[in-house]
């Protein structure tokens, strides 16, 4: 299994996802990665095929003498968790916040609600309270 960064890292060049691309339906040799892709060296395929196998996004198997290369969707796995869990926390926090509002109107205090659940000054409002 590799790390976080080391799938980040493969998925971070627009070649490599080109590549995870052309291999999402089905498997290619790289010859064939390289024809389909055009303007890029075979040694430099080879490259790329190489990170991404090591990153657990592309298998890759023998026939003959040429490897064919095949997605690996359960490679994504890892990113796709963290991802749910950045998520988890983000609606977690606009839950909190929209129950505090909820709240703050259920008491008959309105008016916009501050991160962390604190009631925000309406500048204008107060000021005029203070003159009075």
């Amino acid at each position: 299994m590799t790390s976080m960064n080391g799938l980040l890292s493969a998925l971070g060049a627009p070649r490599r996802r080109a590549i995870l691309h052309l291999l999402r339906r089905r498997e290619r040799s790289a010859g064939e990665i390289h024809r389909a892709l055009g303007d890029v060296t075979f040694g430099a395929v080879s490259q790329h095929l190489g990170v991404l196998e090591r990153a657990g996004l592309v298998s890759a198997r023998r026939e003959g003498r040429s490897r064919l290369y095949q997605a690996r969707p359960e490679g994504l796995e890892p990113l796709r968790q963290w991802l749910e869990s950045m998520w988890d926390d983000a609606l977690a926090a606009l839950k909190a916040r929209a129950e505090a509002e909820e709240a703050g109107a259920r008491r008959g205090g309105g008016g916009p609600v501050a991160a962390g659940g604190r009631r925000r000054r309406r500048r204008g409002h107060d000021r005029g309270r203070e003159e009075r």
